[in-house]
C-alpha cells in the first residue's frame, strides 16, 4: 500500500483554526515583547554592516559561541540565534530584534532583557558596536545600508512598491507589544481598541526625527516610512468595525497580493499577480496553496495590528530609558481591564473611522501637537495614561511604576522626540555623537 499522504485542499476553516486556537482562559494571559535596535559602529556612529570582520555576523558567531546560542540560518547565512523560546534575530538592515517568552510580569520581561543586555555588552564592545534605542538611523540612509542575506528580504525590496519602503525595512526599530485573548469577542474588542489606540501611542513615543544627521520636519520619521511603504498591506485592517469577526480579518489577508511562496526549500516570487484567495482557489502555475503558505502570507501582512493566536500591535518607534516598558504597561492596563477598555470605548465615542485614519497621517509630522476633532492629541494623551494607571493600580501587581517614563513627557504635552529636537537645537549644537549618546542609553 502507497504510503503516500495527500494533503487537504487549503480552506477558510483550516485557516479560521490558526485564530480560534489562541483562545486562552483569562488566568494565562501573558504580554509579550519585541525589542528592535539600530547597531551602529562607535567610532564612525555610521550603521553596522552585515559581513565585515567587526560585522553584525561575527558578532552574532561570537556571542552564541560565548553564552551557548544556537544558530538561525538562511541558506547556511546565520541571521539570528535562539536560545528555549527566546530570539535573537536580524531585520533587513541588520536592526538587531530581541524576542522574548511572554510572561505574566512586566517585571520579568525587563529582567530578561537586562541580562540579555548584560551579556551581550562585552561582546558588542569587542565589535565596537552600540545598540541604539531609536526609531531610524541617525547618520547612515539606505543607500549605504545593505540588506542581510536573508532570501525573503531581496525579495520584499523588489515588490514593496512605496516610496520610503526601503526606509522602513533598512533604517528602521521599533517596538511591538503582543496581547493574548480568551475568545473571539475578546479578541475583537481587543483588537478594535488597539487600534483605537494606536495614532495616540505612536505620538506619545515618537523617537525618530534626526535622519541622515539632519532634522527631518517629522517628529516619527519612522511612522512615515511606515504610511509609504505599501498600503494594500499596512495600515488599519478594515474600518475598525464593531462587528468585525476572526473571518474578516483572514478575508482580508486573503484579498491581499501575494510577494512569494516558499515550496521545495526555493522562494519563488509572485509580485503582487495574484491574490492569496485566488491561490487558494486556482493554484498557482504547479503549485497549490497550504497552510504553510497562508502563514508566511500573513507574516508579509503589515497592518498596525496584526492577528495571530495573540495580537500584536505594532506601531511604535524603538525608545529606551524604560519607555518600552511603558508601551506594556499602557497595553497591559487597559486591554486587561474590562472596565479600563470600556473607559477607552467612552473616550473614543465621537470620532469616527476617519478621524482615526487622518490622524495616523498627522502624527508622525506633530505628533502629541496633532488635532483629533476638536482636540489636542496630547489632551487624549493624558487621558489614556490616566485610565491605564488607575487599571494597574486595581490589578495589584506593582506595574504602574512603568507609566513613570512615559508620564514625564506626555504630562508635559511632549514626546521623546520633542526633547531630542530641542537638545539639538540647543546643547548639542547639532552633533550626532550627543544625539548617539543619548539614545545609546
Amino acid at each position: 500500500m502507497s504510503n503516500i499522504q495527500i494533503k487537504e485542499k487549503l480552506d477558510k476553516t483550516s485557516i479560521l483554526k490558526l485564530y480560534t486556537d489562541g483562545c486562552k482562559p483569562r488566568e494565562e494571559h501573558k504580554i509579550g515583547l519585541e525589542y528592535e535596535r539600530l547597531p551602529i559602529f562607535s567610532v564612525t556612529s555610521k550603521a553596522a554592516d552585515y559581513s565585515s570582520e567587526f560585522g553584525v555576523c561575527n558578532f552574532l558567531r561570537s556571542f552564541a559561541k560565548e553564552e551557548n546560542w544556537d544558530y538561525i540560518t538562511d541558506d547556511y547565512n546565520i541571521i539570528g540565534l535562539k536560545q528555549e523560546h527566546d530570539t535573537i534575530t536580524l531585520e533587513p538592515g541588520c536592526q538587531i530584534e530581541l524576542s522574548i517568552k511572554p510572561e505574566k510580569s512586566i517585571n520579568d520581561l525587563k529582567q530578561k532583557i537586562n541580562n540579555l543586555d548584560k551579556f551581550m555588552a562585552p561582546v558588542l564592545d569587542k565589535f565596537g558596536i552600540d545598540l541604539l534605542n531609536y526609531g531610524v538611523s541617525p547618520l547612515s540612509t539606505h543607500k549605504s545600508i545593505s540588506l542581510i542575506p536573508k532570501r525573503r528580504y531581496h525579495i520584499m525590496a523588489k515588490y514593496l512598491w512605496g516610496i520610503l519602503s526601503d526606509v522602513m525595512m533598512r533604517e528602521t526599530a521599533g517596538i511591538q507589544c503582543c496581547i493574548d485573548f480568551e475568545s473571539e469577542e475578546d479578541a475583537m474588542k481587543k483588537f478594535k481598541i488597539a487600534n483605537k489606540l494606536t495614532p495616540f501611542m505612536t505620538a506619545m513615543f515618537a523617537n525618530s526625527p534626526i535622519r541622515g544627521g539632519v532634522e527631518t520636519g517629522y517628529k516619527s520619521f519612522r511612522a512615515l516610512s511606515w504610511l509609504n511603504t505599501d498600503n494594500d498591506r499596512c495600515g488599519f485592517v478594515g474600518q475598525i468595525d464593531d462587528n468585525f469577526s476572526f473571518e474578516e480579518y483572514v478575508d482580508y489577508v486573503l484579498d491581499s497580493p501575494i510577494i512569494f511562496i516558499n515550496k521545495d526549500s526555493s522562494a519563488i516570487p509572485i509580485n503582487g499577480k495574484i491574490n492569496f484567495a485566488q491561490f487558494m482557489n486556482n493554484g498557482y502555475e504547479t503549485y497549490e496553496a497550504d497552510i504553510d503558505d497562508f502563514k508566511l502570507h500573513a507574516n508579509l501582512y503589515f497592518p498596525e495590528v496584526r492577528l495571530r493566536n495573540f495580537i500584536e500591535i505594532r506601531n511604535h518607534d524603538c525608545v529606551g530609558r524604560n519607555l518600552q516598558y511603558s508601551i506594556l504597561a499602557i497595553y497591559k492596563g487597559i486591554l486587561y481591564s474590562d472596565n479600563a477598555m470600556d473607559e477607552i470605548e467612552e473616550l473614543f465615542k465621537d470620532f469616527e473611522y476617519r478621524d482615526f485614519s487622518e490622524l495616523r497621517y498627522n502624527v508622525p509630522k506633530s505628533a502629541l501637537n496633532a488635532r483629533i476633532g476638536n482636540y489636542f492629541v496630547k489632551d487624549i494623551a493624558k487621558e489614556i495614561l490616566y485610565i491605564a494607571e488607575k487599571s494597574l493600580i486595581n490589578m495589584d501587581t506593582d506595574e504602574e511604576k512603568y507609566l513613570e517614563a512615559i508620564k514625564e513627557y506626555t504630562m508635559d504635552g511632549i514626546s521623546p522626540a520633542d526633547l531630542i529636537i530641542r537638545n539639538w537645537n540647543g546643547v548639542w549644537n547639532k552633533d550626532i555623537k550627543k544625539l548617539i549618546k543619548f539614545v545609546s542609553e
